[in-house]
């Protein structure tokens, strides 16, 4: 009867949680060097320079600078590489990174020369990314990672989990869901298995024994865009300061799929169904085979605001100063969750058993989440009429992220969790232009963009560095993800290395860019298992199963305009 009444609700109920967690916010907000060729070639060093279309993302003061309408289109073709561990993946994708305008009115001023207004589409960032990899000798199981959080974190035992007259998971926001898939998961010949079992005392237990030894084998596609159409204004008074405001529309669409598995020798599996005797045998006599495969569709559109001034107070001299309000995004999930569990004992088969969330159906839910404030500080100089050097530096203010319900009421634990594992990240670009003849300019710049996490959350167990104390003091990093995915990816650093050529005739303007984009990220499968005891101290702790994520991309890109 409690298996009947634990299948009809996982199949019947709908999953009303918030998918989103602090790492997967963090993602969301993120930009890349992407833009006109020109822009992109200077490593987007744009800020005290305007007179381009790609400034109207950046510091629409820009758009003062100009004195004549252009308009103008960018396409590019990305060469992306990932590896993780010895595994490479390759893929190549054509985007249109810009389509803009830029109407200028000229008055008869000298005080206010110009008024002019722009409309652009502009592609921040591109989400594709493929990659697979295994870790050998895996340190435990994400299996004792769920039974650790679904006993220790939430306190519910099988009992609760199958009737609950006091509380009851399925209409729980923060229930570990991944715990709900692998508990109990039916077979046609033993009844009901798990990948987490109760042991009895009020005890969860995972795969990973004292003698269990495995591989960990991963693969994440990653697919989608988000996109902004600007709409902006400026001008600028006595060819002194120029000023803009931009309103921007944001359209995000991103797609996820995961696969995380397990092969393991000598693990905790279930051998007699009727006694729930677990077995932690020697000499190979066991062995299992488990995965935990996770699908997520998300869709979102937002607005923000953008504020930009540049200063000209001599004719080699420029200062730029930008300010972005956060993305205010409406957001919409669609997600669903799998698992699948294989048993042997002396090479024979014990047990197949597999789960899907909702009978095999797709949930969805709504939110809403902001991006990180911006800030931008920026200086060129002219030399004469051959050169130009620019410097950026733009602070993202990554702690003030939030994530929220669809009414806009901020989750405080999602906010809590955003400000003890995020820090500020600085972006530092350096751009550089000079003039061969009237037509033709040569191009190059670099890019560099620090890491958004905390010390100790960068430093993960699986190298060796144990996070619970970094430089001497305790960390006590435990990433919490919620919904039905425990694993989380950022990144450590961003470089882009630029360069490329211009040429102009009469009206008509052509850039050619090249970009080399390198991306070192981290891959975790699941946080670090910290046990603790009923006062909350920690008994002792798991590392997790984690690895390094490279990402080498070449972009070429071509833009054609005409200015008039």
């Amino acid at each position: 009867m409690k298996k009947k009444v634990f299948a009809l609700l996982l199949c019947g109920l709908p999953l009303m949680i918030n998918a989103q967690d602090a790492f997967d916010v963090l993602q969301m907000s993120q930009t890349e060097l992407r833009g006109t060729s020109r822009f992109q070639s200077m490593a987007g060093a744009f800020g005290a320079l305007g007179g381009d279309m790609s400034v109207l993302t950046q510091n629409p003061g820009g758009i003062g600078v100009y004195r004549n309408s252009d308009v103008g289109i960018t396409l590019s073709l990305d060469c992306n590489s990932t590896k993780a561990g010895l595994d490479k993946m390759n893929q190549t994708k054509f985007n249109v990174n810009n389509v803009g305008y830029v109407g200028a009115i000229r008055l008869d001023s000298e005080a206010v020369p110009n008024l002019n207004f722009g409309f652009t589409y502009n592609r921040l960032q591109s989400y594709n990314r493929h990659y697979v990899g295994a870790v050998s000798n895996i340190p435990t199981s994400m299996s004792n990672f769920i039974a650790n959080e679904f006993v220790n974190v939430l306190g519910i035992d099988s009992e609760e989990l199958l009737f609950g007259e006091d509380y009851n998971p399925y209409f729980d926001g923060n229930a570990p869901w991944s715990a709900i898939t692998t508990f109990d998961m039916p077979t046609k010949t033993k009844g009901y298995v798990g990948i987490i079992n109760d042991v009895g005392d009020g005890s969860m237990q995972g795969l990973f024994g004292e003698r269990t030894t495995g591989e960990a084998y991963y693969e994440v596609d990653e697919r989608g865009h988000a996109d902004e159409y600007n709409i902006a204004f400026g001008g600028n008074f006595a060819n002194k300061v120029y000023w803009g405001l931009d309103f921007g529309i944001l359209d995000l669409d991103y797609t996820s799929y995961q696969t995380y598995q397990e092969d393991l020798l000598n693990p905790w599996v279930m051998v007699d169904d009727k006694d729930l005797f677990l077995s932690d045998m020697t000499d190979d006599q066991t062995a299992a085979n488990w995965g935990l495969y996770n699908y997520l569709h998300t869709k979102g559109t937002g607005v923000n605001f953008k504020l930009g001034l540049i200063w000209r107070p001599t004719q080699a001299l420029r200062i730029g100063a930008a300010f972005h309000t956060p993305t205010f995004y409406d957001m919409r999930d669609t997600y669903c969750v799998s698992a699948d569990l294989r048993a042997y004992q002396y090479n024979n088969l014990l047990y197949n058993a597999s789960k899907e969330s909702n009978d095999g159906y797709d949930y969805s839910g709504s939110y809403t989440i902001s991006t990180p404030w911006r800030f931008m500080g920026s200086v060129a100089g002219v030399i004469g009429t051959k050169g130009i050097v620019s410097l950026d530096y733009e602070y993202v203010a990554n702690q003030t992220m939030r994530v929220g319900d669809d009414r806009g009421n901020n989750y405080p634990d999602v906010t809590n969790n955003v400000k003890n594992y995020f820090k500020p990240s600085h972006i530092i670009r350096l751009g550089a232009e000079y003039r061969v003849n009237p037509n033709w300019s040569l191009r190059a710049g670099y890019s560099f963009k620090s890491s958004q996490v905390k010390k100790g959350l960068d430093d993960y167990t699986f190298n060796g560095i144990d996070p619970l104390f970094v430089d001497g003091g305790e960390s006590n990093y435990e990433v919490v993800t919620v919904g039905t995915n425990p694993t989380f990816q950022y990144d450590n650093i961003v470089h882009h290395i630029t360069c490329g050529v211009g040429y102009h005739y009469k009206s008509f303007y052509t850039d050619l860019a090249y970009v080399h984009k390198i991306r070192n990220s981290v891959y975790n499968a699941f946080s670090d298992v910290m046990v603790k005891d009923a006062r909350g101290n920690i008994v002792y702790e798991m590392p997790n199963v984690a690895a390094d994520v490279k990402d080498n991309n070449n972009r070429i890109s071509l833009t054609l305009g005409v200015r008039f």
